[in-house]
């Protein structure tokens, strides 16, 4: 159950917080997020990753805007944005700006109908402050679930009718029905609960099953469609954060992980990893805007 092969360690670069990858156009991007930046991630230990954007506030994660080469959409700052080649900002929605407590978006996924979701945390973990938001085609922006503290993922399945959301403050992965036509959820059921750790980042594979890094564990495991633990993969940082399928075969499973917090990091905390499975993923899904030509 437990993988014995080390992983490889990608980029020379140890982020503070990094998160929020995924492979698309055949590489993988990924965000430091405190820093604001996107990242493209290295292909070896000896280089650092290459800058691909640098905002002025945190960014959480993006998505690739389907048939608009170099165009993002991203949870960022207090809200989302679309972010242009040039790296400019363009602001959707800041549904967070007038919030009680500070907060900030967090992570954020496209799903396989061409929606994009994310996740708001407060910056001093405010229980159940956080939000998890659905921009949809048309662009509007909805506020889909309330009383989260530390919204991670979400990851949805390759048909989309199954989401997975993490409450990491909790220890939860709850699964949701979602409703294809109109994206509302239907009612949750906890699929994981983690005795130790708090679950992060995930993804699914083309299998069924979800992975998840769990944060303060130095782990990623693996689920079956069932919540049964199939795979734990062990890794040389304390602080596992986000994780993806990639590579050509979609067999790489890259983790991402954080120095933030720690008092002593190590040599490898805050590094971007990369470990050979046996179930590949697919590429992360695109947002779709409503005025692509496919739409009457």
């Amino acid at each position: 159950m437990t993988a014995t092969v080390p992983p490889a360690v990608l980029g020379t670069d140890r982020l503070e917080l990094g998160e929020g990858i995924r492979w698309t156009d055949g590489r993988a991007v990924l965000t430091d997020i405190l820093s604001g930046r996107l990242l493209a991630a290295a292909d070896g230990p000896d280089a650092p990753h290459t800058l691909v954007a640098q905002l002025p506030c945190p960014l959480g994660a993006v998505a690739p805007v389907e048939g608009r080469p170099g165009h993002w959409v991203a949870a960022a700052g207090t809200g989302i944005c679309r972010i242009d080649p040039a790296g400019r900002a363009e602001w959707i929605a800041r549904p967070e700006d007038d919030a009680p407590v500070p907060m900030r978006m967090n992570d954020g996924v496209a799903d396989p109908h061409g929606r994009f979701w994310a996740g708001s945390m407060a910056y001093d973990t405010t229980t159940d402050a956080g939000s998890l938001y659905r921009l949809d085609r048309d662009g509007r922006v909805t506020r889909v679930l309330r009383d989260v503290t530390i919204p991670n993922g979400p990851a949805f399945t390759a048909d989309g009718a199954v989401m997975y959301l993490a409450d990491s403050a909790r220890g939860l992965v709850r699964r949701y029905p979602v409703d294809p036509e109109s994206g509302d959820l239907g009612t949750p059921e906890t699929f994981v609960a983690l005795a130790d750790g708090s679950p992060d980042g995930m993804t699914t594979d083309s299998e069924g099953g979800l992975w998840t890094a769990v944060w303060g564990t130095g782990q990623a495991h693996r689920y079956r469609p069932d919540g049964s633990l199939d795979r734990i993969v062990d890794l040389p940082a304390g602080q596992p954060a986000g994780l993806c399928l990639g590579g050509p075969d979609g067999r790489t499973l890259l983790v991402t992980s954080a120095h933030i917090g720690l008092a002593d990091p190590g040599p490898l905390d805050g590094a971007v990893f990369a470990v050979r499975v046996d179930v590949p993923g697919t590429p992360a899904a695109a947002y779709r805007p409503a005025d692509r030509a496919d739409i009457p």
